[in-house]
């Protein structure tokens, strides 16, 4: 089904259709008339002489130049070619077509004063998987993200790099073969493409709804854990959550309860004496769920701004009013995502430290790194050390970039929210703790193959038979780097989740 793009409708799951499973895309035709009456207003400002920013004037420190005439339209190419200044690798394809994707909504949206044909091209060229080289690095994050918008536009003047089937083109070539001709940009038009949040919201975006998914995968493997290190479920009770009502640890511990369903482990042990157990068993509900209510506020931030009108100036066609603001400032979006790394990075120490009980011998009562015959053997030993690594890294990542200024521009933009960066490590973050979950899977597995014939609760009991369809048990020493990487792949491709799910019902 093509999403059709109105600038008031686009959610996170639409985002992930068009950047990941490449959804076709189209300008909603009752945006149309919105988009025009835009673009009528610039036409008549044009028409009368306004000195307008960006449409007839230069743009930051030179936004006191006045341009007339012929030279607006050359003025809007020589601002693409002049912002194109990014540096690094390429962002990869998810993120370019999320870009894209959201750039081509906020015009829709009907408040740049845009043609709708720019609109048109930008799908055509998702439609067509024509993806815009854009660098990785180069934005601060205000005026938006200046430099990578404006290497994704050259593209639709027939110009900058673009990849095509797997190859990567010049700009003009790209179109050719696709069959679309180049745009030639009108006043307004070059500001318009390059001034917003777009690319750090689409990085963002795509890394919390990857977050989520972890998290949910995260609950799945704490039950493992406390599955093999024999852990009580009595901290998952209700009534605990009930007089400390933080919604995520609420939702975390129904999330538990009804993951260790039927669990043959837990009445092995109903009398063993034991009086409580370590935090990192004890309180998933209240680090898990504080980070489900972090993750809950990044939602509802990126929710907002998918469809926010985040360029400058701003056309109010009612009252045929050109506004300059500061809607191009990521501050907002760059304070939550650094949020979303804060969360992220605490998740990984939390999980690597199950990890460290359940290779300890001192702390699980299981064999020592978790292999028969240790010493000849080392078993999970580097488990733990790699997840340790990991968990470092994320660490360092969560240091906030949006309190990172440094003033661009001739200090006419003396305060930049360096949002695309907070959007990277979050990213960087959730790509640790994905491969800190994938080694407690496959350290929890082996843990619940030493208590066998007993079954687990229904969820993790799903997790662990999936996993051993694909690495089986380790009883001698071997290297667990491709059995991690079928894990990850298991994790990242949702086939562990819908086993669970198909054996628990839907998770929080």
């Amino acid at each position: 089904m093509t999403i059709l793009l109105d600038g008031e409708r686009l959610t996170l799951a639409d985002l992930e259709r068009v950047a990941r499973d490449g959804a076709p895309v189209g300008l909603d035709p009752a945006a149309r008339p919105k988009v025009r009456a835009a673009r009528a207003v610039i036409e008549a400002a044009l028409t009368d002489e306004r000195k307008i920013y960006g449409v007839s004037t230069g743009f930051g420190p030179l936004s006191d130049v006045f341009i007339g005439g012929a030279d607006r339209d050359a003025l809007q190419a020589n601002l693409l070619r002049s912002h194109a200044l990014g540096t690094g690798n390429p962002l990869g394809e998810a993120e370019t077509r999320a870009t894209m994707l959201l750039r081509a909504n906020v015009l829709a949206k009907g408040y740049s004063g845009v043609r709708p044909e720019v609109i048109e091209l930008l799908c055509e060229l998702l439609n067509r998987r024509i993806h815009p080289v854009i660098p990785e690095r180069g934005s601060v994050g205000a005026s938006g993200d200046l430099a990578p918008l404006a290497h994704l536009s050259l593209v639709l003047i027939g110009e900058g790099e673009a990849v095509c089937d797997g190859e990567r083109l010049p700009g003009a070539e790209a179109l050719r073969r696709a069959g679309l001709a180049p745009l030639t940009l009108k006043a307004k038009e070059g500001l318009a493409l390059i001034n917003g949040t777009c690319g750090l919201t689409a990085i963002g975006a795509l890394a919390y709804a990857r977050s989520a998914r972890l998290l949910t995968l995260a609950d799945v493997a704490s039950t493992m854990t406390l599955e093999a290190l024999r852990g009580s479920f009595v901290p998952f009770d209700p009534r605990l959550q009930a007089v400390r009502p933080h919604p995520g640890q609420i939702a975390t511990a129904e999330n538990l309860r009804r993951l260790l369903q039927d669990s043959e482990i837990n009445v092995s042990h109903k009398d063993c004496g034991k009086i409580q157990d370590s935090y990192t068993l004890r309180c998933i509900p209240q680090v898990h769920g504080g980070v489900r209510d972090a993750l809950a506020f990044v939602e509802a931030v990126l929710a907002r701004e998918l469809n926010a009108a985040t360029d400058n100036p701003l056309v109010f066609p009612e009252g045929r009013d050109v506004l300059s603001g500061g809607n191009f400032h990521g501050h907002p979006v760059a304070v939550a995502l650094d949020l979303l790394a804060v969360a992220l990075a605490g998740l990984c120490g939390f999980v690597e430290r199950r990890i460290e009980r359940l290779v300890n011998p001192q702390l699980s009562e299981l064999p020592p790194f978790l292999i028969e015959a240790s010493g000849l053997n080392s078993g999970f030993m580097m488990a733990q050390i790699s997840a340790a690594a990991l968990a470092a890294e994320a660490r360092v990542l969560a240091s906030p970039a949006s309190v990172q200024s440094i003033p661009t521009t001739g200090n006419k933009e003396d305060f930049v929210s360096m949002g695309w960066f907070a959007a990277v490590k979050a990213a960087q973050v959730a790509d640790r703790l994905a491969t800190i979950l994938a080694l407690e899977f496959l350290c929890a597995a082996q843990g619940l193959d030493f208590l066998r014939p007993l079954r687990a609760g229904r969820g993790p009991q799903a997790a662990y038979e999936c996993l051993r369809r694909v690495v089986p048990h380790i009883a001698q020493d071997r290297s667990l780097r491709p059995d991690l990487d079928r894990v990850l792949s298991l994790l990242e491709d949702g086939t562990v989740l819908a086993g669970v799910v198909a054996a628990v019902g839907p998770l929080a």
